[in-house]
C-alpha cells in the first residue's frame, strides 16, 4: 500500500476534487465522462456519491458540463467554458514551475471602484489574490508581466474595465526590490507550504521509486497529489529566483511533484480509462 505521509492526503478530500478531476482526468481522455464510472472513481478518491452528483449538478448549472450520452451510458461534455476556465486555470497552476523572468517586468493592476459597486471590488481584490497578486497599497496589486491577461479576464468579467487600470512596465523605485515584494506577499508563508508539501511526500516519492504502482492504487494518490498540489501555485505569484531568498524551497517541491506526476499518472489514467463503460 502507498503511503502518503503524516499529512492524511486522502482525507482531505474535498469538493475541489472534481475539478482536479475534471482537468486532470476528464479532458486527457476526450473532454467527456460517464457519471456512473466519474462517481465510482471519485468515490474511490474519498468523495461520498452524492457529493459527487450535488457537484455534476452545480457544475452544469454553472455551465461547465452539458449532458451527451456516448455508446449507450450517459455522461456529460466539458463546455467550451469549462475547457477555457480549466486551461486558465492551468496558466497559474503550473506556472510555479517556471520561476518568471525579472527582465521581463511586473504587471501592475490599480482600480478606484466606487462605494456603490463594493462588493465587485471585493470580488476584483478576491480574484487577485487567488491569481498570485500581491497587494503593494491602496487598490494597487502586482504580479509579473506573464499574468496580465490573467488580470484582464478577471477584470473583464466583473464588466470593471472603466474603473481599473493595468500596466506592464519595469521597476525604477529607490526601495530595494525584495523587500517590496516580501512586503506584498506573505511570501514566508508560501515557502513554508512548499516545505511542508516536500515533507508530506517524502515517504510517497521513495515508494513511487522503488515500484511501479498498480492502477487502481495509483489513481486515488494521483488525484489526491494534484488536488493538494494546485493550492500551491495559487498562492505563489513565480516570482524570480533573484528576488527571493537562497534557501527558497519551491524547486525542490517541484521536484518532487513531477517525479510523482512522472511515476503516477500512467496507470491512475489507465485505471480511470476502464471506468469509461456504458452504464
Amino acid at each position: 500500500m502507498i503511503d502518503t505521509g503524516p499529512s492524511g492526503t486522502h482525507n482531505r478530500q474535498s469538493r475541489t476534487t472534481v475539478v482536479t478531476f475534471l482537468g486532470a482526468v476528464v479532458r486527457p481522455l476526450g473532454d467527456w465522462m460517464p457519471i456512473a464510472g466519474a462517481v465510482d472513481l471519485l468515490s474511490q478518491a474519498g468523495l461520498d456519491a452524492p457529493s459527487v452528483r450535488t457537484a455534476v449538478h452545480r457544475l452544469k448549472g454553472n455551465g461547465w458540463l452539458e449532458s451527451e450520452a456516448r455508446d449507450g451510458a450517459r455522461g456529460y461534455a466539458l463546455t467550451a467554458v469549462a475547457l477555457e476556465t480549466l486551461a486558465a486555470g492551468d496558466e497559474v497552476i503550473w506556472h510555479a514551475r517556471t520561476p518568471a523572468v525579472l527582465d521581463d517586468g511586473w504587471c501592475i493592476v490599480h482600480f478606484g471602484v466606487p462605494e456603490s459597486m463594493r462588493a465587485k471590488r471585493q470580488q476584483l481584490r478576491a480574484h487577485l489574490g487567488h491569481l498570485g497578486f500581491g497587494n503593494v497599497g491602496t487598490a494597487l496589486w502586482i504580479a509579473p508581466a506573464r499574468m496580465l491577461h490573467a488580470a484582464q479576464r478577471a477584470v473583464a468579467e466583473l464588466g470593471l474595465e472603466a474603473h481599473t487600470a493595468v500596466f506592464v512596465g519595469d521597476y525604477h523605485g529607490t526601495q530595494d526590490l525584495t523587500s517590496l515584494l516580501y512586503d506584498s506577499w506573505d511570501l514566508a508563508a508560501i515557502d513554508q507550504s512548499y516545505r511542508d508539501f516536500v515533507s508530506d511526500h517524502e515517504q510517497l516519492v521513495a515508494a513511487v521509486d522503488n515500484a511501479r504502482p498498480e492502477p487502481a492504487e495509483a489513481f486515488p494518490t494521483y488525484l489526491a497529489l494534484l488536488d493538494q498540489w494546485r493550492r500551491l501555485p495559487f498562492r505563489d505569484p513565480g516570482l524570480p529566483g533573484e528576488v527571493l531568498a537562497p534557501d527558497w524551497s519551491r524547486p525542490r517541491a517541484v521536484a518532487v511533484f513531477e517525479r510523482l506526476v512522472a511515476g503516477l499518472e500512467e496507470p491512475a489514467l489507465a485505471h480511470a480509462r476502464a471506468h469509461w463503460t456504458s452504464d
